[in-house]
């Protein structure tokens, strides 16, 4: 069951991370994380990001918000880049980060859509390179 939910997790991930992102995460594997890089590709995207619950437009939503409300910034960018193929707009980036504002605090919501911001100019800018 879980090689098959890590096959799964490997999957979900790169249609969601982009092929790129997830060979340079493999690339820097080492032996003291290869176990949490496994959870994580079991758990959270073998099961979670898996599931067919919600939609990985809504995950990308939810997922930008958690981060956001709960001051995990560094993981934002990743997430913005994301939403170009789980279909999540900068209407929806914005309206999650307007409920962060309301539901866990200003500072929190403007620092994260500075680096929305920020992420997206740089998407923009590769796309016209």
């Amino acid at each position: 069951m879980e090689d098959a939910r890590y096959a799964k997790g490997m999957e979900v991930r790169r249609s969601v991370l982009g092929d790129a992102h997830v060979d340079r995460a493999e690339a820097a594997k080492t032996d003291l994380d290869l176990p949490f890089q496994d959870l994580i590709t079991v758990s959270a995207w073998g099961t979670v990001w898996a599931s067919e619950g919600i939609t990985h437009r809504e995950r990308s939503m939810l997922t930008l918000a958690l981060l956001a409300a709960t001051g995990n910034f560094e993981e934002i960018p990743m997430h913005i880049r994301a939403t170009a193929r789980t279909g999540a707009s900068k209407q929806d980036v914005l309206e999650a980060f307007q409920h962060v504002a309301i539901y866990a605090g200003v500072p929190r919501a403007n620092h994260a859509l500075k680096l929305a911001k920020q992420t997206y100019a740089e998407m923009e800018e590769a796309e016209n390179d």
